[in-house]
């Protein structure tokens, strides 16, 4: 436990070994892994063409989890400087070279194709022109608890367009959020430890080192600044009574959940 004097000696300072890229890192590879999990089962051959529709964050994090076994595979973004994304520890390492492009005309070139792109992405009539053996596209809504992303969430439609032997869904939930980015789970997971610290007698007051870095990564354009800001102790706790605030994040971070659901 990594502990430091407060302002007084009666009070002391408690922050977390886990970082911030750990905690997206741990999302990335359970949506990573339930596709990978789900390709292997269909037998898909190693060399068939594989395409990723979206870098940030579930699509460098399954490229990089089907580079292990997949020798052919296409990262597609609107957003040429993601490609960096690639060459840093987020979403784990890539065991094989991926190509990337900006080209999307180049969706309808795979076998396999994984929509990532949620709101606002791949639209119904883009859909309509896949025929491939297996189509993924990953739901942007997690709980069902919001009426207006519900009626936005269009990935049904697209569903439905696309023509594939097999289609599945990918599903992340768990830990009440609205959507199921991996920077809205990590908030929420952040949001719900910083309630439970505060629950704890002895406490005064939890910060987490959470910015928005949305701007850093798509306004100043800067992945190697974002990737210094999140390599950073994730939460510090104002208390007179020490505990591991490792052991709540680990828990919370436990109930979220992927599936991928036949549809």
């Amino acid at each position: 436990m990594n502990i430091d004097t407060g302002i007084t000696s009666e009070v002391l300072t408690i922050k977390s070994e886990i970082k911030l890229i750990d905690i997206f890192n741990e999302i990335i590879d359970k949506k990573s892994n339930a596709v990978f999990n789900y390709i292997n089962e269909l037998d898909i051959k190693k060399d068939a063409k594989i395409v990723v529709i979206g870098t940030y964050f579930t699509g460098v994090g399954i490229v990089k989890k089907l580079s292990e076994k997949y020798e052919n595979i296409l990262l597609i973004d609107i957003y040429p400087h993601l490609k960096e994304l690639l060459d840093t520890p987020l979403g784990g390492k890539l065991a094989n070279s991926v190509e990337f492009s900006s080209d999307l005309d180049l969706i309808y070139s795979g076998d396999v194709v994984i929509d990532t792109t949620g709101f606002g992405g791949i639209t119904p009539e883009q859909s309509e022109k896949f025929d491939v053996d297996t189509f993924i596209i990953e739901d942007p809504v997690a709980e069902d608890n919001d009426e207006l992303l519900a009626n936005k969430n269009n990935i049904h439609k697209r569903l439905s367009c696309a023509k594939a032997n097999n289609k599945a869904i990918i599903k992340t939930k768990g830990i009440d959020t609205k959507t199921s980015g991996t920077m809205t789970l990590t908030i929420g997971v952040l949001t719900n430890v910083l309630n439970k610290c505060l629950e704890k007698e002895g406490v005064l007051y939890s910060a987490c080192e959470m910015g928005f870095f949305e701007e850093v990564i798509f306004k100043e354009k800067n992945i190697s600044k974002f990737i210094e800001l999140v390599d950073t102790q994730t939460l510090k706790i104002s208390t007179i009574n020490p505990f591991s605030c490792d052991e709540l994040l680990i828990d919370e971070i436990s109930k979220i959940k992927t599936d991928l659901n036949e549809a």
